[in-house]
């Protein structure tokens, strides 16, 4: 499995550093707390053993969990960060590019690459049918779903592409040189849980040798050199992750990240609402039929691509009297979608604050206390939508008077229109 790093070389060169540097930090402060408070002050000292021995086992308890989160954090954005496959026209055009550096050319200068314009015109085009057999995904306005022109792929919903690995990212949040990589949808979890572990670790370590400094200032004995520099060090990553665990479960608490965040009060969302067979387009939206049938008709709207506002899509008599009757399985691989879009600012993801919790999180006390499971919304297996979502959408479907149209049981609705239609069909040929 290769490692997914950042395409900067400077960059590469700081993320690793940067656990040198954390680990010489971390082995300092186990010294000050363990050999010079709790060994040297407290015990031989002032005989505090009860103290120094309570000291010591929330220290290794927290060291433990901060080290096991943080190993968790690194091997999941350097092998598994939530990425998209690249599509066949990025694969072949970074082999090319790998091999004009190998042949000592211009590797990675753009005016050397071939371009690729567009979303795939294909209407077969390779991931299409993960989207429309879906309830609900984020669409652009001829109802197709977001094209990546770096990856050659479709982007499912909140995927961003990163320009610091190249690729596209399930849930991108931000890429953090002090873990090595991206953080995304795979990692964010433990990410939370490092940055909390390692708030709580410092805060221990700042109040262990701050108080313990402040009793032989007090006492007027001579002062252990050794505890500056601890605190300083506790003051400025505890400061410093507290701050990102505070900000981390506020996204948590919005079902939310980094790039959500950006713009999110003018923030539209446009989204492709799956609708029973045969709807029309209206005034207030547009319709489009998945399969596609060619890229000439979905730019021209017409029966298997986009309807305009206020048009019927088109059902020609003679065109179908020359055709065979669709099998049932082509009826049931017919779906039409409403292209609908939210209010400004408002997120179609948001379950509230203990379903948000829960999306990322676990559902229960030891998946948001140990690094072993990933976050449930990882998993984008449901029919409904690659993220489950909302209030936001029901008032969506009101606004649009889509309400009793929009699916709610998919399956029992495919099989109620596959009957209308075969009575419908017969009754025409009878």
């Amino acid at each position: 499995m290769p490692i997914i790093e950042s395409t900067r070389a400077a960059t590469r060169y700081i993320t690793r550093t940067v656990p040198v540097i954390l680990v010489a930090a971390a082995s300092y402060a186990t010294y000050a707390v363990v050999g010079r408070v709790c060994a040297t002050f407290l015990i031989n000292q002032r005989g505090e053993v009860g103290s120094a021995i309570a000291i010591l086992v929330l220290y290794f308890i927290l060291l433990l969990l901060m080290v096991a989160t943080y190993l968790r954090t690194i091997l999941t954005v350097l092998l598994d960060p939530g990425l998209i496959p690249l599509g066949p026209q990025a694969i072949e055009r970074r082999k090319a590019a790998k091999d004009r550096r190998k042949k000592g050319g211009r590797g990675n200068d753009i005016e050397s690459q071939p371009y690729y314009g567009g979303p795939d015109p294909n209407p077969d085009s390779p991931g299409l049918e993960q989207f429309y057999t879906k309830d609900v995904f984020v669409c652009e306005d001829d109802g197709r779903p977001k094209w990546c022109s770096q990856c050659c792929n479709w982007k499912a919903d909140r995927v961003h592409h990163s320009n610091e690995i190249d690729r596209c990212v399930f849930r991108m949040d931000h890429y953090c040189p002090w873990v090595g990589g991206m953080i995304g949808e795979n990692s964010f979890k433990f990410f939370v849980q490092f940055t909390t572990y390692t708030a709580c670790y410092c805060s221990l370590v700042l109040g262990a040798t701050a108080s313990s400094l402040r009793k032989q200032v007090n006492e007027g004995s001579p002062l252990d050199p050794q505890f500056i520099p601890a605190i300083v060090l506790a003051s400025f990553f505890g400061l410093f992750t507290f701050l990102m665990t505070v900000t981390s479960m506020r996204y948590i608490f919005l079902n939310m990240t980094n790039v959500d965040v950006l713009g999110a009060r003018s923030k539209v969302y446009q989204l492709a609402v799956r609708v029973p067979r045969g709807t029309e387009s209206t005034d207030k939206f547009t319709v489009v039929t998945y399969p596609l049938s060619s890229p000439s008709r979905v730019m021209n709207g017409s029966t298997n691509g986009t309807a305009g506002p206020g048009t019927a899509e088109s059902h020609g008599s003679g065109a179908q009297s020359n055709q065979s009757r669709p099998s049932a399985r082509d009826d049931l691989a017919t779906r039409t979608f409403a292209i609908l879009k939210t209010e400004p600012g408002e997120n179609p993801w948001d379950l509230g604050i203990w379903g948000n919790w829960q999306g990322v999180m676990g559902t229960n006390v030891l998946d948001w206390i140990l690094p072993f499971r990933r976050s449930p919304c990882v998993s984008h297996e449901s029919h409904d939508s690659f993220y489950p979502m909302g209030r936001v959408l029901a008032d969506v479907l009101a606004r649009y008077n889509l309400t009793d149209l929009a699916i709610k049981d998919g399956a029992g609705l495919e099989m109620r229109e596959l009957g209308r239609e075969n009575r419908i069909y017969t009754w025409a040929h009878t």
